[in-house]
Parts: structure tokens; C-alpha cells; sequence
């Protein structure tokens, strides 16, 4: 589960073609851009990034407060937000093919998961809308948009990317619960890529993908546990009843 997507999200590396693009005070603002532009066609709802800093040939970077609407008809105005994503890239690879980041870590994750009574969720649906636009990573096919563009483009492959402890909020009161709380134990990607690396843009659109899909793994797992709750207190309950009702008839 953008929500890593994001998630993540994440969206960061949809323009991973910015890391090469060295163009002074303009590449910042360049990411920042193509964060926006590119996240939004990709789960087509608006995304929004707060700062972008970028030291390249430090080898670090930072992006703070990157969001991600809701489809409309869900009732938080988020589906994900990340409080800071840092990146640990590695300085001397930045003349090689792949160019490598060691690490993302993404701090302060919040999803927000809301089922209707059919079933369906918001994260589902981005993954759906992600599934339905990402751009095509098989390296046997030639891009549809010409093997110009895809030169352009320079491979990338992702050591190692972490979720830190996402706070996951999963509103099941549409399938007669209630709203929950957990917080996930850290998500961990690693050697997205591959040797050989991925374009930049299409590496985003693998790890929004893979974000947002281990977000929905987890999201199952606590909607399992706590419709088996529900169940077990409804049982509970009619055990009491009946229970009680056997004594006052006594």
C-alpha cells in the first residue's frame, strides 16, 4: 500500500531523471515539479510537495510534506502524506549506469484506508488507477516513445527504501465497525531495480506500486483482525444474552 504512495510515494524517484539534471538553484524546484506533474497523471489525484532539497554532490537530499488526494467519493482529504523522505545516494555512481541510491528512508507515513460496503477501498482503487497507467518495465520492449527518450533517461536501482513506522488509520464503519489506529512496524524494499537499474520514471511508478501495496497487505491484516473481533464480541454477546435469558426463566 504510495499510501507510498504514495507510496512511497516514493513518488520522488517519477523523476528520478532530475538527480542527473544539474542545473544549479533550478533543481529543486525542477523535482518539485516533476513530483507534482508526474504523481498526479500516474494515480490521477492531485499530489502536493511542501520543499525539495537537494544536495547532489553531497550525496544527500531531503523532500518534506508530499500528499496525495483522495479519489473523491472517500472522505479523508488524503489517501497518504509523508512527513520527510531523505535520500542517501551514492556520489561516486552518479557517472555509471545504474546510478545508485544506498537508501530512502521515509519518515512519518500516514495512510488513511476507508472500506465501502461493497468491499472496495481508496488504496485499492489507487493501486487499480497505478496498474492501469504505470509505464511498462520490461526491458525486452522497446518504449513507445522511441528509443531517443528512453536514452535520455538515466538507470537507476534503489538499495534499500524503508517505511519508518507509518501510522495506518483504516475506517471499517461502512462494514459496521468503526474507525481503527495501528502502527505498522517499518516496511522495507530493497534492491528495487535491480544491477542493471530501472529509467527513472519508470522506477517511480515500481516503487509508488510496491508502497502502496505493502501498505494494503497490512491494511488486510488489521481489517481480518478486527472483523474477527467483531465477530467474536457479537458471539459474546448472544452467549450472554441467551445465558441470561436461560436464568430469569428459571
Amino acid at each position: 500500500m504510495k499510501f507510498l504512495a504514495s507510496i512511497v510515494v516514493v513518488i520522488l524517484l517519477l523523476c528520478g531523471g532530475a538527480l542527473w539534471f544539474l542545473a544549479g538553484g533550478s533543481l529543486n524546484e525542477f523535482i518539485k515539479q516533476q513530483i507534482e506533474t508526474i504523481g498526479t497523471e500516474l494515480t490521477e489525484q492531485k499530489v502536493e510537495v511542501k520543499v525539495v532539497d537537494i544536495k547532489l554532490m553531497d550525496g544527500a537530499g531531503s523532500i518534506l510534506g508530499l500528499s496525495l488526494e483522495n479519489p473523491k467519493e472517500y472522505k479523508y482529504p488524503h489517501a497518504f502524506s509523508l512527513g520527510e523522505i531523505t535520500l542517501d545516494i551514492n556520489v561516486e555512481s552518479l557517472a555509471n549506469d545504474p546510478i545508485v541510491i544506498d537508501a530512502i528512508v521515509i519518515k512519518d507515513p500516514k495512510a488513511f484506508v476507508q472500506f465501502t460496503k461493497s468491499g472496495n477501498s481508496n488504496i485499492k482503487d489507487l493501486l487499480d488507477t497505478i496498474n492501469r497507467n504505470i509505464p511498462d518495465t520490461g526491458t525486452d520492449k522497446p518504449s513507445e516513445k522511441g528509443s531517443d527518450d528512453s536514452k535520455s533517461e538515466p538507470n537507476i536501482s534503489v538499495t534499500k527504501l524503508v517505511l519508518v513506522g507509518t501510522a495506518l488509520t483504516v475506517d471499517l464503519s461502512e462494514l459496521g465497525n468503526k474507525e481503527h489506529s495501528a502502527k505498522l512496524t517499518d516496511i522495507n524494499l530493497n534492491n528495487i531495480g535491480g544491477e542493471k537499474g530501472l529509467p527513472a520514471s519508470k522506477l517511480g511508478s515500481v516503487i509508488v506500486k510496491e508502497a502502496l501495496s505493502a501498505i494494503w497487505n497490512e491494511t488486510k491484516k488489521t481489517q481480518k483482525k478486527q472483523l474477527k473481533k467483531q465477530a467474536s464480541d457479537k458471539l459474546k454477546e448472544k452467549a450472554k444474552k441467551k445465558l441470561s435469558e436461560f436464568f430469569n426463566k428459571s
